[in-house]
């Protein structure tokens, strides 16, 4: 496919003329028989060739601005045309993949990743609400991508791929001529939109609306990884193409099953025409995850003319032990534009829906006005809801809750909000609708909450039927309230939604955020003095586990001040990263005004110790002079600190309020080692000799030469070009792992703190 950022056909028609047909004069020449009439007294012809000649310049220069709106329209023709013809064709004879797409899209449709639906609260359409994510996209370096190749850095030109808003289809763009970009992976923490980013991509294709974003012709094949993480793990799994055509296919419709064509996958795969897009390998079963992975990098490596996305968690991430996808990804938090986007449209498509198309007017009224409303209060109250708002997930529970009651004040901590949701699900919408439940509301949230912990203590995100059933036979308030599990069962999937049967057998929750509370839940109930002391010490024997994370910041908010100075003392003595999750528990407390001022004293030693005790491994490597390793901890520590996730880059307003201590410490540790050769304050000095410059130009080109960053003003140098070395690198090579985005580094030496 043509590089959709170079000029159009339209544009390069009008280019032409301007470059060819006016060089060589015709407007002149128009202009020249003109004057020969006018000299004949011929003044009515010379009128018309004068007429002529300025109407040919005037139509070349108006054309060249209007080409890339005229493309746009012939695009949008071509692509009608196409859908038109397919469709048609569709209908002379077996389109297995135009049907495959529709039924792969088919699932894509509505918004229903979060499993919501309460009472007058219609499920959006994907299409109508979806609003896209900001990526950013870096190369990995060997630290992360595992291998010996060092990593490379980049030139300008290729700069904007790697920049704070990168779209999903800037990057599939780039795969049909980066062979990098055929393999990537997709990270971000819970409820950032992963899933439904990948389903936003199959729905485009099977609606063959990919061309309006560019995007190169691709089939879409999206597969759940927790779907088949057992088949990937027996001694012989299936190969990808046994994946997709009888298990993947199949799977997609239970009344129409398709049946692909003879080696369908195989051709698809070899001919680089596949899109293949692995979702949450975070939930993966832990002791699973090596395998799989192993599995996928198999797959990649067989067929590398394909495309593969990988979505995952980034801390589950880190159980990827395989050689990794080339090109990470990143989802940004959203924005405040794109919060209110979302909430405008997601509260359009509610009015829409509850109202007849006559009273559309109106419809987009209210949803203007209750839209202002919520944006008005999200805004007012930053400090307590910024944090939810950036989170999709949240933001998606926040509008939910706003419609269901408008008057009440949205909750201020997150433990609240969940609160509130499974409050509106199990009871205040069975009510509304006069839905009689067949348990009441604290006996089927209790059920959920010990069904939950369950699932939690074996690292399982989903269970079987019969296991469900075995477990719900179990519990005796079924006995006692001559109840049957399957009709409680049935209730909470159709009514409450707080279990989700994706597949036919396997039940889960919505979002695993949901698992983590009602296990919290569970296990801040009170009860006897010795099961608190067993709950406390079964959240501290798994503090660290990926898949508790989520239960032990939702329980450490349920518990009293007391227990909560307990726990955390306890945490703080499990090592650093274990503190540094107790810092998040403690912000996220409800009560901060009830903690014990001797625990948040204690909590401030214990923060001065780890960060001490963080810079210990990098000033190690600069005591022995391992340089290049000492700059991939220094990248390490700095991403870390401004609350960035290993393989982000940095964004302007990340270097320029980076904390000025921890600034300070690392510029120390750099000079001292390196006797003066090396540091940001050694840069920054040689930074002030050349200008100053805070972007790209002469005067940066002439600072990157003189620390050896580039060779010329226009080369970049690869890591392994660099010298790494105390007599032979030129004074300020060192460190570079700041440098993922070369413009921001003036926003860094400008500071005054250095």
């Amino acid at each position: 496919m043509s590089d959709p950022y170079s000029p159009t056909s339209i544009e390069k028609v009008f280019e032409l003329l301007d470059n060819k047909l006016i060089t060589f004069g015709i407007p002149g020449a128009l202009s020249f028989v003109g004057i020969t009439k006018a000299r004949d007294n011929q003044w009515t012809e010379a009128a018309w060739y004068f007429a002529g000649a300025a109407g040919m310049w005037i139509a070349i220069k108006v054309g060249k601005r209007i080409a890339p709106k005229i493309d746009q329209v012939i695009d949008w023709a071509i692509a009608t045309v196409e859908q038109s013809l397919l469709e048609s064709w569709s209908t002379l004879r077996s389109d297995f993949e135009g049907h495959y797409l529709k039924q792969q899209a088919r699932l894509c449709e509505e918004f229903t990743s979060e499993g919501f639906n309460p009472d007058r609260t219609a499920i959006p359409l994907l299409e109508d609400v979806f609003v896209p994510l900001e990526l950013q996209g870096i190369l990995a370096s060997d630290a992360f991508t595992q291998s010996n190749k060092p990593q490379k850095v980049w030139s300008q030109r290729d700069a904007v791929l790697y920049s704070e808003n990168l779209s999903i289809w800037n990057v599939l763009a780039r795969s049909k001529r980066d062979r990098k970009f055929r393999q990537m992976s997709i990270q971000a923490k819970g409820g950032m939109g992963k899933t439904t980013l990948l389903r936003h991509i199959a729905l485009i294709y099977g609606q063959r609306k990919q061309r309006r974003y560019r995007a190169p012709k691709l089939v879409p094949v999206l597969l759940r990884l927790r779907d088949w993480s057992d088949s990937l793990t027996q001694p012989q799994p299936p190969s990808l193409p046994k994946l997709m055509s009888e298990f993947h296919v199949p799977s997609l419709s239970r009344n129409q099953p398709l049946t692909p064509p003879l080696k369908w996958a195989e051709k698809l795969l070899a001919s680089g025409r596949a899109l293949i897009m692995f979702d949450g390998f975070d939930e993966v079963p832990e002791d699973k995850r090596h395998q799989v992975s192993h599995w996928l990098s198999a797959q990649m490596r067989e067929y590398s003319e394909t495309i593969f996305i990988v979505t995952s968690r980034p801390a589950g991430f880190k159980d990827y032990t395989a050689q990794r996808p080339a090109v990470p990804i990143f989802v940004n938090k959203f924005t405040p534009t794109q919060q209110e986007q979302f909430i405008r449209r997601w509260y359009l498509c509610q009015e829409k829906c509850c109202r007849s198309e006559k009273q559309l007017r109106h419809a987009k009224r209210v949803a203007q006005d209750r839209s202002n409303q919520l944006i008005t209060q999200l805004k007012q109250r930053q400090d307590e809801l910024g944090y939810m708002a950036e989170n999709p997930l949240l933001l998606n529970m926040l509008v939910t809750f706003h419609r269901f009651d408008p008057s009440r004040e949205l909750p201020r901590q997150r433990i609240d909000l969940y609160r509130g949701i499974c409050k509106l699900q199990l009871d205040d919408r069975p009510r509304a609708r006069l839905i009689r439940m067949v348990l009441p509301y604290e006996q089927s949230l209790g059920i959920l909450q010990t069904l939950a912990l369950e699932m939690t203590k074996v690292n399982r995100a989903k269970v079987q039927h019969q296991g469900l059933v075995k477990f719900l036979t179990q519990q005796t308030v079924f006995q006692r309230e001559e109840v049957e599990p399957a009709s409680w069962l049935k209730q909470m999937v159709e009514v409450s939604e707080l279990l989700v049967e994706r597949e036919p057998g396997e039940y889960e929750f919505p979002h695993l955020s949901f698992q983590g509370f009602f296990a919290a839940m569970r296990l801040a109930q009170p009860q006897d003095a010795e099961g608190i002391r067993t709950n406390a010490q079964l959240v501290l024997q798994n503090w660290n586990g990926a898949i508790w994370r989520e239960t032990v910041l939702l329980y450490t908010a349920q518990l009293s001040p007391k227990l909560l100075d307990q726990v955390i003392r306890k945490a703080c003595e499990l090592g650093s990263e274990a503190a540094e999750l107790a810092a998040v528990c403690l912000k996220e407390y409800p009560r901060p005004e009830k903690v014990n001022p001797e625990l948040m004293a204690l909590f401030q030693t214990l923060k001065t110790v780890a960060q001490d005790s963080k810079y210990q491994n990098l000033e190690e490597l600069l005591k022995v002079q391992r340089w290049r390793e000492a700059d991939q901890e220094t990248y390490r520590l700095m991403i870390t600190t401004v609350g960035k996730d290993e393989g982000q880059g940095f964004s302007r307003s990340d270097l320029e309020n980076f904390p000025c201590d921890d600034l300070k410490t690392l510029d120390q540790l750099w000079v001292r080692y390196s006797k003066g050769k090396f540091g940001f304050s050694v840069q920054k000095k040689i930074w002030q000799d050349c200008g100053s410059p805070t972007s790209t130009g002469a005067e940066w080109d002439r600072f990157c030469v003189k620390v050896g960053w580039k060779t010329s003003a226009t080369a970049y140098v690869d890591s392994d070009q660099l010298q790494f070395h105390l007599q032979k690198s030129p004074t300020g090579e060192l460190p570079m792992g700041y440098r993922w985005d070369t413009v921001w580094a003036g926003s860094l030496f400008s500071r005054t703190d250095l």
